[in-house]
Order: C-alpha cells, then sequence, then structure tokens
C-alpha cells in the first residue's frame, strides 16, 4: 500500500536535484532544480532492456492489455509518497509504468540511495521469494503509477509472455551487473577515481548499445543518478565533473554527458591510480 510520508519518520523525497549545466551557458552552475517528473532519461543504474509490459510481445499467447492491468492492479502516488518501507513483510513487486521512483536503505542510521527508477522497471521483487521483508524504502520522486503484481499475477505474465520474462532477466541480469561495478567503486579512495570509473562504466554501456560516434560516447544521466552509482553527495558529485569540463574530458549538452575521448578519460583513470598509489606509500 503506497502512504503518505507525513509523520511516518521518513523523509519526503521530492528531492530537489541539481541539473549539471550545459556547456554552451557562460553563468556559473545554477541551484538545484526539481527533477521532472517522469524524465525519459537513461537511469543511473542502465539497464539493458526494461521491462515494459505495454511492449508488443512476439508469442503465441496473446500479449497482456496494458489498459486492463492499469485498471486491475494499477497504484497511483505522489511526489513524497512511501510506496513501500524497508523491513515491512512484502507480497508484491512493482512495475513503474508512470513518474520515478527512488530506493533509499538506512546503514548506520542515515540513509543511502540505492537506485533511482524509471518507467518500465521492475522493483520490490525481493518480496516475490516468500515471506521476505523489504530490502530497502521506495520513495516517489514525482506523480506516476506502478503496477502492484503478487506472485501469482508475475508468474502468469512470464508463463505466457517469454518476451516479458526475457525483459525481466535482462533487467536482473543488469542490476546484477551494476551491483558489481558499485561493489568496485566503492573500493577506490579518490573521489576523483571513483567519478571517473563510472564514467567510464557508462561510456562503455553506450558504446554497447550503439549509443556513441567514432571514439567518443553520449549518455544520459542525473547528478543524482551518478552520486547514487558512486557513493556520493550531489554537490561532490558536481564538482568532480566541473573539473573533468574543465579539463575538457567530457562536456554536457542537452542535458547528457559526452566524452568526447574515451582513451583520454581511461588514462586520466591511471594517472588517478597511479597518484593514490604513491600517496598510500607515503
Amino acid at each position: 500500500m503506497i502512504s503518505s510520508p507525513e509523520g511516518d519518520g521518513v523523509a519526503p523525497d521530492a528531492e530537489r536535484e541539481a541539473s549539471i549545466p550545459s556547456d554552451a551557458e557562460r553563468a556559473p552552475p545554477p541551484a538545484e532544480a526539481a527533477e521532472p517528473a517522469g524524465s525519459p532519461s537513461a537511469p543511473a543504474a542502465s539497464r539493458d532492456e526494461p521491462v515494459a509490459l505495454s511492449a508488443p510481445v512476439e508469442s503465441a499467447e496473446p500479449g497482456p492489455d496494458p489498459e486492463r492491468l492499469r485498471a486491475r492492479f494499477g497504484r497511483p502516488f505522489e511526489a513524497g509518497d512511501v510506496i513501500f518501507r524497508e523491513g515491512e513483510p512484502g507480497t508484491e513487486a512493482y512495475l513503474l509504468e508512470e513518474g520515478r521512483v527512488r530506493l533509499i536503505k538506512k546503514v548506520r542510521g542515515a540513509e543511502r540511495s540505492l537506485m533511482v527508477l524509471k518507467p518500465g522497471d521492475l522493483f520490490g521483487e525481493s518480496a516475490l521469494l516468500g515471506g521476505a521483508a523489504r530490502s530497502s524504502t521506495a520513495i516517489a520522486l514525482s506523480r506516476g503509477v506502478a503496477l502492484a503484481l503478487d506472485q501469482g499475477t508475475l508468474q502468469n505474465l512470464v508463463e505466457r509472455n517469454p518476451a516479458v520474462a526475457m525483459r525481466i532477466i535482462k533487467q536482473l541480469v543488469g542490476r546484477l551487473r551494476d551491483a558489481e561495478d558499485q561493489i568496485e567503486i566503492m573500493m577506490l579512495t579518490d573521489t576523483q577515481s571513483k567519478v571517473v570509473n563510472a564514467l567510464l562504466k557508462l561510456a562503455q554501456q553506450s558504446r554497447a548499445t550503439g549509443g556513441a560516434a567514432s571514439n567518443g560516447a553520449s549518455f544520459a544521466i542525473s547528478p543524482m543518478e551518478l552520486s547514487t552509482r558512486v557513493g556520493l553527495d550531489v554537490d561532490t558529485v558536481k564538482r568532480a565533473v566541473q573539473q573533468l569540463r574543465e579539463g575538457q574530458y567530457l562536456r554536457v549538452a542537452d542535458e547528457r554527458l559526452e566524452i568526447p575521448d574515451i582513451e583520454a578519460l581511461r588514462r586520466l583513470f591511471g594517472l588517478l591510480g597511479l597518484k593514490d598509489e604513491i600517496r598510500g606509500e607515503q
């Protein structure tokens, strides 16, 4: 059940997020602006292909009717609503149809971002294991709708629609890859190294999906999503990105990050690692 955050001890998370200003702008970076509702930008934790039950399904079985699914299973929410809370018993997974949702987890009393979800993402699926408690808290960043699917409903969709099953598998595999990447990033001690490493991985994924030209790459990611990937606060990430812009390792245009030369950024990462090793020996 989606609940309002008022008086429940969890801060509403219609959080204002700073956008990285375009290189065409001459003024200093602006103050943080509200995250646009239902933004179509790519996620911090990039996915191979989002789960989308409304997409055409190539199988002998008729595809699910999006309107019927929404009418029966749709759960609307407003910005700041708590969709579910860490520690609660869970019986339903959620498929995000509209809006944006942030997953957070308490670590030693502090709230840490896990990921920012976008339409097509499946979340809360661990509750379908049976008797499992929620491992994180889901807070809406904007108005939207999610489909609440119990174990039987999700199993029926997967069995009747192989394309849906494959999309779910791809998303879970992508999430595992992202978790491994985050572990690698967390092992780095230098702030700039964390950001550069994350950007290199995003660039590689962009090139793998055809979103690159020549020896560069271009992808959309918000400051909040990047901060979630590297485990740093948004302001620290913005400063690191600005330093990379000043060094001409990346550009910002049309709400996208552009890396003109991936090899140059990779060499920088190597130099940062060498610098860290020298510092550790002193």
